[in-house]
């Protein structure tokens, strides 16, 4: 029996520390994850996403098995899985489970060569959905309908109909998910290839995002694109900006405030809704200076704050949040990303959410990785008001490889692309 048992964990010692197998079982989830995300943003409905996605975390738990952690760190998982199986018992729900699994397997793969290939499938996959659409075989060009841009002063409150505008998808279904994309590719192939750019290749990614701006019209993607462009290009010049521990001090303050301003949202949306009223039909808003800001804000923000107030219950709103979550909650979609994850995971899966971004932030500062920093700082606020990384899709959340993946492990890695 002995004899036995010492061969098996010679075999799996073998297959873990030696073997391609748990690499390639990885990357043949990950390809399915990103597919997947594809799939989403063209016009076609997955009819089978269900089954995928489980299949997706067998093959994610299949590498965790041959991953190798210290006992803490095993404790650490099964605490955060039994969290996640909590949530999917009271949601039914499975994306939780599916993301702990998949961030855990992350270890021992090279975070640069994933993300690498994340690129590549990503980008290979929206140029076929715009093929597809200029070419008239699947999908729509443009969109025409209405944006919600108008002043409710001359809408909402006096019932005219907003002006319907078109604007381009190729093959996205909606503007705001092409701007979407191109500013995640953008992200992307900036933090992988951020040594090999020079300064002029920051010049022609702006007049890019510029050209994606006059397509869709979508401001927060063009602001967004553009401050992230412009602060990786700092990183990229300025060197010594990488080690000063005040810049990241300065994105865990981006990162509270991003959430600060998110919870107050959540508190406050019906307020706002109710100033706007009253500051159009009474000349007086009828609430003090802060409501009043958040009601300048919401207008920059096309109405994302007042948009927790459409539902019979102000879904999205404070009081709709809950430990954790509830299965009305998974129906009802918004786009303010840090709303979503308190609203859709329950408070305590969200602040759990939360820990892991902190955690993040700290790997970032001990590898004094400038360009990481300005990534996650980017993501953190356009979560505040897209929900794009908030989702079922791993693929889309490039956050998640960042957590566990190894910058070390290039050589294993180099081996299987070989």
């Amino acid at each position: 029996m002995t004899t036995v048992n010492g061969r098996i964990q010679a075999l799996y010692r073998r297959l873990r520390d030696e073997s391609l197998l748990p690499r390639l079982v990885f990357y043949i989830g990950l390809t399915i994850e990103l597919l997947m995300v594809i799939v989403d943003k063209s016009n076609y409905i997955n009819p089978i996403e269900g089954f995928l996605f489980r299949v997706t975390f067998l093959l994610f738990a299949a590498k965790l098995i041959f991953t190798k952690y210290e006992l803490k760190e095993w404790v650490v998982i099964f605490l955060l899985e039994g969290i996640a199986f909590v949530f999917y018992r009271v949601t039914g729900e499975n994306e939780l489970i599916r993301m702990v699994t998949f961030a855990a397997a992350c270890r021992g793969i090279s975070l640069r060569k994933a993300l690498k290939y994340t690129f590549w499938v990503t980008l290979a996959g929206c140029l076929c959905i715009v093929l597809l659409s200029v070419t008239g075989i699947y999908g729509d060009v443009s969109l025409t309908q209405v944006y919600g841009h108008e002043s409710p002063d001359t809408t909402t409150h006096i019932g005219v109909d907003p002006t319907p505008e078109t604007r381009y998808t190729l093959g996205m279904g909606h503007p705001n998910a092409l701007s979407c994309m191109a500013f995640m590719l953008t992200a992307l192939g900036v933090y992988v290839w951020f040594d090999q750019i020079r300064w002029y290749g920051y010049f022609i990614l702006l007049f890019l995002n510029a050209g994606v701006y006059l397509l869709t019209r979508t401001k927060t993607a063009l602001l967004i694109t553009a401050a992230f462009l412009i602060g990786a290009c700092l990183m990229r010049l300025v060197k010594p900006f990488r080690e000063k521990s005040i810049l990241y001090f300065c994105g865990f303050l981006a990162f509270l405030l991003c959430l600060g301003f998110s919870l107050d949202a959540a508190v406050c949306a019906q307020r706002v809704r109710d100033a706007q009223w009253n500051a159009f039909y009474y000349l007086d808003p009828r609430d003090n200076g802060h409501i009043v800001a958040l009601g300048k804000i919401d207008r920059f923000l096309s109405g994302r704050i007042i948009s927790l107030t459409e539902t019979e219950n102000n879904d999205g709103m404070i009081h709709t949040w809950s430990a954790f979550s509830c299965r009305n909650n998974m129906e009802h979609y918004f786009d303010m990303g840090w709303v979503k994850v308190f609203y859709r995971y329950g408070v305590i899966p969200g602040s759990l959410y939360v820990a892991a971004h902190l955690f993040l932030l700290w790997r970032l500062w001990k590898r004094r990785d400038g360009c990481g920093l300005v990534l996650f700082v980017m993501f953190a606020v356009y979560t505040v008001v897209e929900a794009h990384l908030i989702s079922v899709y791993l693929g889309r959340n490039y956050l998640l490889l960042f957590l566990c993946a190894d910058q070390a492990a290039v050589s294993a890695d180099q081996r299987m692309t070989e």
